[in-house]
């Protein structure tokens, strides 16, 4: 099969495809003929080597966690799923391919293409497991850093849905999108403070920061400590006393189906950038870059 990969660490030009073996499904796996792959930071920071201390690499590695396709084979003892299903989920073994190994999928609704369900599962979880972990609830002001991205785009509408204000930061480009999307929208950046008493002169309930650039110190004292504040990208949290929230192993198909459903319905809007399998690299570049607006999504044909 096709499948682009890196056998080695560095830039985004160790990624090259290459013809390798078929995996065939354990028990308690399905194999699943890949038509969309979802992309993440955290596959820019493995592929550099950023990561090896938490995540070793074997090699050749094949990127990617998420996937949405056909189940095309079953593992021994799979009862919930049979060949033919369109499903989505979490990959087990790198979903930059034609086909890919899963355990966790739910259906993928017949309204919801491919690229926009691929959008669903980091995301989701990531957004959701954040704001649980924030408590957020009902009449509270939420703060968000750079939250025009893959999971701000859900964060802001997951928060608005529980009933409270989102406060979303970003660049002067994705003013308009955040505000599409429920939040009340202001930039990031020098005088933030200042501009977020102004829009919230009660003070923020909790703060979540997606990107990690340095609005750790402003969230401290916006929020007067560390209480309620939690990052997914900030590696100095520690070194200042706040949550640093990473990737769960446990993942829901429950949860991910009740989401599919809701961006099939329109219920949930998500926002796809889409490229074709062999422009992975480029796909990486654009997302060590930063500044995504939606999710980055790889095309299988």
């Amino acid at each position: 099969m096709r499948a682009v990969l890196f056998d080695r660490f560095g830039d985004t030009e160790v990624l090259h495809e290459a013809d390798i073996e078929v995996p065939q499904p354990g028990p308690g796996q399905i194999r699943v003929r890949v038509r969309a792959a979802g992309l993440n930071a955290i596959d820019g920071k493995i592929r550099s080597g950023a990561m090896e201390a938490a995540r070793p690499t074997t090699f050749p590695s094949v990127p990617g966690h998420e996937l949405a396709g056909v189940v095309d084979a079953l593992g021994e003892g799979v009862r919930d799923v049979k060949v033919g299903d369109e499903v989505v989920g979490w990959s087990d073994t790198g979903s930059y391919a034609e086909y890919a190994l899963a355990t966790t999928v739910a259906p993928k609704p017949a309204g919801l293409d491919w690229q926009h369900a691929v959008a669903l599962p980091v995301a989701g979880e990531t957004a959701e497991r954040v704001l649980n972990l924030l408590g957020v609830a009902a009449g509270e002001t939420v703060l968000m850093h750079g939250a025009a991205g893959a999971v701000g785009t859900l964060a802001v509408q997951l928060a608005t849905a529980r009933g409270a204000r989102v406060i979303a930061t970003a660049g002067p480009a994705n003013q308009d999108y955040l505000t599409s999307l429920g939040a009340t929208a202001t930039l990031y950046g020098e005088g933030l403070v200042e501009r977020v008493r102004a829009l919230a002169p009660d003070g923020v309930d909790a703060v979540f920061d997606l990107a990690g650039k340095g609005a750790l110190e402003d969230s401290i004292t916006l929020r007067g400590g560390t209480e309620r504040i939690v990052t997914i990208a900030d590696f100095r949290a520690h070194q200042l006393g706040v949550t640093f929230s990473s990737g769960g192993r446990e993942h829901s198909a429950a949860h991910l189906a009740a989401l599919a459903q809701d961006a099939a319905t329109g219920k949930l809007v998500t926002t796809v950038n889409a490229y074709p399998l062999d422009q992975a690299a480029k796909a990486q570049q654009v997302s060590d870059a930063g500044h995504v607006r939606g999710k980055l999504v790889l095309t299988v044909d």
